[in-house]
């Protein structure tokens, strides 16, 4: 048989599987591409719910969602980001008070997503393996454009810390948490609703000072993201008073805090329904729980 007739006959078909090859690429990141504004839309939607059951119902879902396209598309960042806020706010909203082994396991997840979107971002550099010193110089090369991924990398990271408090490994990693988040108060201090004003307000006020704390910069930075949010972001008030109150051990305070955050109306601003709701039933778990705390 003629070589040259044979590798003639294999040409077509080589072409045509590496084109169904591209097919099937390109065909998989419309896919993604098609499901951003859908993930966009469900976000907003999700933020505006005001039945906490229903959302928590519907999160896990949407986390499959995110991972599944994921899995077509890996180094998209706008997926990897939302997947770091959706275990977030999964974590925070539903788990971390009844399950706070489960919510540790969901916030390193959290975290090694938005590590892998700020490393997209161009941080050359794992912050769990290098000195502050190298982080602080990685983290100021970066533009605004990589604030959602320093945020939401460093609210993740700080969350799995607080969830393993007596580990000194994950302690001894909190000063790197600071370090991103102190670039994103830089360039956008009113991201995500002051986010970065309450991590601070959390950092400094949750420990004693021979420890790090610092409650005069706790009161400001709780202060700050008051005003930035205008007062309608119940979530604040319910983090001084489990922060700060608790450590200060100001019981009085405690309690006027969480009472005026279950006397306010969650639903004042639809966009912030979900975190409002969310802050009442923190609020509430935190009143039945007074007496551990004082």
């Amino acid at each position: 048989m003629n070589p040259d007739r044979i590798r003639s006959g294999w040409l077509p078909a080589v072409a045509a599987a590496l084109l169904l090859s591209l097919a099937g690429c390109s065909m998989n990141r419309l896919a993604v591409i098609g499901a951003e504004p859908i993930l966009a839309g469900g976000q907003a939607a999700m933020y505006r719910e005001t039945d906490l059951q229903l959302a928590r119902d519907a999160m896990p879902a949407q986390l499959s969602l995110i991972r599944g396209l994921l899995q077509d598309d890996p180094h998209n960042t706008r997926l990897l980001l939302y997947a770091a806020r959706g275990f977030y706010g999964y974590a925070f909203g539903f788990v971390e008070d009844r399950d706070p082994r489960r919510a540790s396991r969901l916030y390193e997840r959290c975290f090694r997503y938005g590590l892998r979107a700020l490393r997209a971002e161009g941080l050359g550099l794992d912050p769990l393996d290098a000195r502050q010193q190298q982080v602080q110089a990685a983290v100021d090369r970066l533009g605004r454009a990589s604030v959602p991924a320093l945020f939401w990398t460093a609210s993740c990271w700080a969350k799995w810390i607080d969830m393993n408090r007596d580990d000194p490994v994950r302690a001894s990693e909190l000063g790197r948490t600071a370090v991103l988040m102190h670039r994103v108060l830089k360039l956008d201090e009113g991201y995500f609703h002051a986010g970065a004003d309450l991590f601070f307000g959390v950092y400094y006020g949750s420990r004693p000072p021979m420890l790090g704390g610092n409650y005069a910069k706790s009161r400001e930075y709780f202060r700050r993201a008051q005003r930035l949010t205008h007062g309608r972001l119940l979530l604040v008030d319910v983090l001084y008073a489990k922060y700060l109150a608790v450590q200060t051990q100001n019981r009085a305070l405690f309690a006027r805090k969480l009472h005026a955050v279950l006397a306010a109306d969650p639903d004042t601003v639809p966009d912030l329904a979900l975190f409002n709701h969310i802050a009442q039933a923190k609020a509430r778990r935190l009143l039945a729980k007074e007496g551990d705390y004082f």
